[in-house]
C-alpha cells in the first residue's frame, strides 16, 4: 500500500529522534560511568524505557526502510504498532507521574531525558491515532501484548536476586521487599491492561481507522 508523504514524514522524524536519543543516552552512560564498562552497558539496557525506545526505533525503521520484509510486515500489523504504542505510553506515564519528581537532568542529560520519555512517546501516539487502522483489533489481542512487560519484570527481579542493580525504584526488592514489589508490578500490570482495552475501545469506535494517508 502506498505510503503519504505526511506518514513518511512522521516515521522519518521518529525513527531519527528515537535512534538519536538512545545513542545520546548510551554516549552519556559510558562518559559518566560510575561502574565498570560492562556494568554501565548492562544497566543501559536494563531500563524498560531504552528498551522500548529502541523496540520503537527498530519497528519504525523497519516501517520505513523495509515495509515488504519479514520484519517490515510483522512491525506494520495493526496489532503489533498498537502493542508498540501501549509500552512506550507506558515508558513516558510512569516517568512523567512517578520518576520525574526523583530526578533532575541537565544539558545534555536533559535533552536525552526528554527525548525518551516525552518526545518519542508522543510522536508514536500521535501516528497511531493518525495512520494506523484500528477497526481490526480484538479484546484478544490484548494478552499476547503482555509478554513483553511480563519477562521484562521476571527477568529485572531474576537478575536482582542475583546481585544485579535495580534499574527503578518501585522495584528495588532491597528497600521495598517482595510483597511491596508484587504489588507496584500489579499497579503497571493494571496500567498496561488498562491502555489496552481503552485503545482496543478506540478501534470500535465507527470510523476508527487511518484518519490521514
Amino acid at each position: 500500500m502506498k505510503r503519504s508523504n505526511i506518514d513518511t514524514l512522521f516515521l522519518s522524524i521518529i525513527v531519527l529522534l528515537s535512534w538519536f536519543a538512545i545513542v545520546l543516552q548510551f554516549d552519556l552512560t559510558l562518559i559518566n560511568r560510575q561502574l565498570p564498562l560492562l556494568q554501565s552497558i548492562a544497566k543501559f539496557f536494563s531500563y524498560f524505557t531504552i528498551l522500548t525506545n529502541i523496540l520503537v526505533a527498530t519497528a519504525f525503521s523497519f516501517i520505513l526502510f523495509r515495509p515488504a520484509s519479514r520484519c517490515g510486515r510483522f512491525f506494520s500489523s495493526n496489532k503489533v504498532l498498537t502493542a508498540t504504542t501501549v509500552y512506550i505510553i507506558v515508558v513516558g506515564a510512569i516517568y512523567n507521574v512517578v520518576l520525574r519528581p526523583l530526578y533532575s537532568p541537565q544539558g545534555l542529560n536533559r535533552l536525552a531525558d526528554e527525548l525518551l520519555h516525552a518526545v518519542v512517546p508522543l510522536m508514536t501516539v500521535v501516528y497511531w491515532i493518525c495512520f494506523v487502522d484500528k477497526k481490526t483489533l480484538k479484546w484478544s489481542d490484548m494478552w499476547p501484548w503482555l509478554l513483553y512487560p511480563l519477562v521484562y519484570f521476571f527477568v529485572t527481579l531474576l537478575a536482582g536476586a542475583c546481585g544485579a542493580s535495580y534499574p527503578y525504584p518501585f522495584i528495588d526488592v532491597t528497600q521495598l521487599g517482595y510483597a511491596k514489589v508484587l504489588i507496584n508490578c500489579l499497579g503497571v500490570a493494571a496500567l498496561f491492561i488498562g491502555l489496552s482495552l481503552l485503545m482496543i475501545a478506540i478501534g470500535k469506535i465507527p470510523g476508527s481507522k487511518k484518519e490521514l494517508g
